[in-house]
């Protein structure tokens, strides 16, 4: 009998998932298979941090001016002392990665399999592939101080909505997000104030979000809200490696 990708068998799991209740055993292996996929995310990226993740477009060229932006980004952010995350795929992702991998500091990615653009790019020091996106965007925001939103689409849009949701309702701290593209991202700002006009948001949940061309102004801006604000240079200490767990 052939052997279904990976992808046709999420597909073939979540229509099953979906017609609702199945037996007892059936949910409790899914549950199982996303503890799996969690304790190996957990464990893959336990030591990786402080991380400033990058989100952006997988269809970006390399002769593309976001692309140059992205890697210059990612450059100064090892040089800060981050850890560059991004979603491990091409396009700005990969420049992210690439510029971290040149300044010589770390670089990580957490990929997802999808029928296309799944794969990882070739400048990251370690990697893991998940099955469900809702366990890529929690490993995504778990370990970063700071994210970072190059110009995207659905993706990225969603990375850049989840994060800021969470930091709106005080899930996570008031990390800084840094909206890289102002012309790009000007008609997503103006649906924003339109909604805060209309009184669907709140002013405050604006001013979380700082829209800039510049890379030295984001890289100061991540300075002040980020190292300084929550005294990253002070952090010294480590998590403690087990042996027996193979760390």
């Amino acid at each position: 009998m052939p052997t279904l990708p990976i992808s046709a068998v999420a597909a073939r799991d979540e229509r099953r998932f979906l017609t609702g209740p199945t037996s007892r055993r059936r949910e409790l292996r899914f549950l199982w298979t996303v503890l799996r996929e969690f304790l190996r995310g957990f464990r893959v990226l336990h030591f990786v941090g402080p991380c400033v993740t990058v989100f952006g477009s997988a269809r970006v060229a390399e002769d593309s001016p976001f692309y140059k932006l992205a890697r210059q980004l990612g450059a100064g952010l090892s040089r800060q002392g981050f850890t560059v995350l991004t979603g491990g795929g091409p396009g700005l992702m990969e420049a992210a990665n690439r510029g971290a991998r040149e300044a010589g500091g770390p670089s990580i990615g957490c990929n997802i399999v999808l029928p296309e653009e799944q794969r990882h790019n070739a400048y990251l020091d370690k990697w893991l592939t998940c099955r469900y996106f809702f366990v890529r965007k929690v490993l995504l925001v778990k370990y970063s101080y700071a994210f970072v939103i190059m110009p995207g689409g659905l993706g990225t849009l969603d990375e850049l909505f989840e994060a800021l949701t969470l930091i709106q309702t005080k899930s996570i701290l008031d990390f800084p997000i840094v909206v890289v593209g102002r012309a790009y991202w000007q008609p997503l700002r103006a649906l924003l104030t339109q909604l805060e006009q209309q009184g669907m948001v709140a002013a405050a949940d604006l001013q979380l979000l700082t829209y800039t061309d510049s890379v030295e102004e984001a890289l100061a801006h991540i300075e002040q809200h980020a190292v300084v604000k929550y005294q990253l240079a002070a952090i010294k200490q480590r998590p403690r490696r087990w042996w027996w767990l193979g760390e």
